[in-house]
């Protein structure tokens, strides 16, 4: 009859499997490099197979150490996410709160309304992930995200946030010296900057100022590609040419020009994303509603 798994040896060989070295491993835990490598080799012999590849550069887990890697990441996921929710206080929502969603609207929306809810909810501790590629809220890399896209998953619970929409912009150097365009046709003859293709845009169609009013058969070249849209903001102010921004970043285009006002570039949806398991958490309950307390303050002009 086999022994069970050590919680010690398995909480080890976890931060092991993060860190990609024992030394690495030790500082997270607090342990001597020589005290994680017993560890290791204590579990290795626990269950008769190698979970590492010792290497001069460091460790690459095995067949079998990459299957208990896995179980133990969801494990140690599950873990966290039930001290959060018994960390919760009956009347007080508390303890720690992940929020993800794209750079952009992390930086310019989100970010500046924290305050407020911290304020209002102390004892919650916010930790906000910018990142244009989406976290997995399964895994627990986040506890709740805002996306621009529905969530394909099953498993997550989603609430409708608000709709973006996009506008051109330039700046008024950049249309003193190459003129301002009076119909969509007229792009054509301007230097377009883009979000560059290299990584998962944060929105479908994020392009449109290459397609709107172009000519059949004529294909329009961007002057600039950049896939972050504070850099293209930057380059935008520095007159480089016209560009897409969505109206969230409305407050950081002082200066800038709204290009073609009357054309509405892509259209997108903004969602509000949790784990079913995290319907019944007070902290994203509170932070929900204030987000949705948010978007209609915007919606009736206030800040």
């Amino acid at each position: 009859m086999s022994t069970p798994m050590d919680w010690d040896k398995l909480r080890v060989f976890h931060a092991v499997a993060e860190a990609g070295s024992f030394t690495h491993a030790g500082e997270s835990l607090n342990l001597s490099q020589s005290a994680v490598s017993r560890q290791i080799s204590a579990l290795e012999e626990s269950l008769s197979v190698p979970l590492f590849h010792r290497h001069a550069r460091g460790l690459i887990l095995t067949e079998q150490g990459d299957l208990l890697y896995r179980t133990a990441r969801e494990v140690f996921a599950k873990l966290a996410m039930t001290e959060a929710m018994l960390q919760e206080s009956k009347d007080r929502p508390k303890g720690p709160l992940k929020v993800t969603t794209t750079v952009a609207f992390g930086s310019a929306w989100l970010t500046p309304r924290i305050r407020e809810f911290v304020d209002l909810y102390p004892e919650i501790e916010v930790t906000v992930v910018v990142d244009d590629t989406e976290l997995d809220l399964s895994m627990r890399e986040a506890d709740v995200a805002i996306r621009m896209t529905p969530p394909r998953q099953p498993d997550l619970v989603q609430r409708h946030l608000m709709t973006v929409r996009h506008h051109a912009y330039a700046s008024a150097d950049y249309l003193k010296k190459y003129g301002i365009p009076q119909r969509p046709e007229e792009l054509d003859k301007h230097r377009i900057i883009i979000y560059g293709s290299d990584s998962r845009p944060p929105i479908r169609n994020v392009n449109w100022l290459l397609e709107s009013g172009a000519r059949p058969g004529f294909e329009r070249q961007p002057i600039f590609a950049v896939n972050n849209l504070y850099a293209i903001l930057k380059a935008l102010q520095s007159g480089l040419g016209i560009a897409s921004l969505p109206d969230f970043m409305e407050q950081e285009t002082s200066g800038l020009v709204r290009v073609l006002p009357d054309m509405l570039g892509g259209e997108f949806e903004a969602f509000f994303v949790y784990p079913e398991e995290l319907r019944t958490s007070k902290r994203i309950s509170v932070f929900r509603d204030f987000l949705l307390r948010k978007v209609a303050d915007a919606k009736n002009g206030l800040p």
